[in-house]
């Protein structure tokens, strides 16, 4: 470790560099002598590792998909010229560059990260034997060297011999204890971290060689932090531990909200996101436009997630639409126009009713003949006029002409009643 550690001295003055500043701030605060100021200063320089290799991760995420939609294709190619390796590697080489895919971009933040790590162990094994490193110099030397974290000092391993650890200000019980649990909680951390995306953000409907050599990594890589784990110093078991708590909060994060199609991680996602869209009829952020459009795009090629997130949109009457963006459909629009329109022609009605009640009562006959409509107020008099009034018209209170009635009684042809008027006699 030492030997590899070398390699990369030239990264040791800004790595030891990088901690100071962190222990300026820290030291000020909890003391500059104390375990919680030099550990604070190595979690702090985790931290600012991984937000600049973000982009990194970021490339991971994506060319870790691209190798999991291409692992049909690769079996493919493995099966037509598995007697002609040439070919075959041909072959997979035109395969990744039609699709713009690189194998090793999986493993970009771990070769990234590794020059950082390598230099801290090499400046913690510097404080352990007692030599100058970097930008530490011999008061910052002496100030790390009897800084503890839980009684064990920074530059301890577990397998250090009870003389240095005594030197170390320290008991070779605690630098243990401390030692194996934090060996423990790094190997869980990790197999966890493996565990989630093998269990949730793997497509369950393609078996392919891919899942294989993941389900073993999930075993092996906790197998490995133990081994590699009882030979670092105490420092660089925070430095670890933190990079790979980081690591699985940054995955759950990933699998929560863009996790991989045809997992379960996107089943529970989509689910999610229909209940949401159905509620509100909108798209809260940008990545689940991304994701709808994906979605869209594929048109038959949707998996079984995937089409039942769009019927669901479908029964609610909501179309997704090519730019990510969801919006109604046509009949429901229609439906709600018919609605409106019903809704006014049932309030025009109302209106008119109420106009309706609001008319004044039709006058009786007495009421015209006294004089027109009745004013508010008024009161109908229960007294006879002195006077009455003949409403007959003008032409029949004229007197009659003696003779008259008769005469139109004759023409009828017989009076009534009286006697009957001779006729004239004939002529003969």
């Amino acid at each position: 470790m030492d030997t590899i550690a070398s390699l990369f001295s030239f990264i040791t003055w800004p790595v030891s560099w990088v901690i100071v500043q962190f222990h300026k701030v820290y030291g000020a605060i909890f003391g500059p002598d104390t375990g919680w100021a030099w550990g604070l200063s190595i979690v702090s320089l985790v931290i600012l590792i991984r937000i600049c290799l973000i982009p990194l991760f970021v490339k991971q995420i994506k060319s870790t998909r691209a190798m999991q939609t291409l692992q049909p294709e690769m079996k493919k190619i493995q099966e037509r010229y598995k007697n002609d390796r040439q070919r075959q590697s041909e072959e997979m080489m035109k395969l990744y560059k039609e699709t713009g895919t690189n194998p090793l971009s999986s493993c970009l933040p771990i070769l990234a990260q590794s020059p950082f790590f390598f230099a801290l162990y090499h400046v913690l094994n510097g404080i352990a034997t007692g030599k100058t490193i970097g930008v530490i110099n011999e008061p910052l030397l002496a100030s790390a060297r009897h800084a503890h974290i839980f009684g064990a000092p920074l530059a301890a391993k577990f397998f250090s011999s009870e003389s240095q650890i005594t030197a170390l200000g320290a008991s070779l019980t605690d630098v243990r204890v401390v030692t194996a649990i934090m060996i423990v909680l790094m190997s869980a951390s990790q197999f966890y971290t493996q565990r989630q995306l093998m269990t949730k953000n793997v497509d369950t409907t393609v078996k392919t060689p891919f899942m294989q050599q993941q389900k073993m990594l999930m075993y092996v890589f906790p197998v490995m932090f133990a081994v590699f784990g009882v030979n670092f110093p105490v420092g660089v078991l925070v430095y670890w531990l933190t990079t790979n708590v980081w690591t699985m909060g940054q995955q759950m994060y990933v699998i929560h909200n863009n996790p991989t199609p045809g997992s379960k991680a996107q089943a529970a996602y989509l689910e999610r996101l229909t209940k949401h869209v159905t509620q509100h009829g909108k798209i809260r952020r940008r990545s689940e436009k991304v994701i709808i459009k994906a979605i869209v795009a594929k048109g038959r090629d949707r998996n079984e997630f995937e089409r039942k997130f769009i019927n669901a949109l479908n029964k609610a009457g909501l179309v997704a639409q090519t730019d990510g963006t969801v919006t109604k459909s046509a009949v429901q629009a229609a439906a709600q126009t018919e609605e409106g329109a019903v809704t006014g022609t049932a309030t025009a009605t109302a209106t008119a009713t109420a106009a309706r009640r609001q008319q004044p009562k039709r006058q009786s006959k007495s009421q015209r003949q006294s004089g027109g409509p009745k004013q508010a107020g008024d009161t109908p008099s229960l007294e006879k006029s002195d006077e009455p009034q003949d409403t007959r018209p003008a032409a029949a209170q004229q007197p009659q002409k003696p003779g008259s009635g008769t005469r139109s009684k004759a023409q009828s042809g017989q009076r009534k009643g009286g006697p009957q008027r001779p006729k004239s006699p004939s002529k003969k």
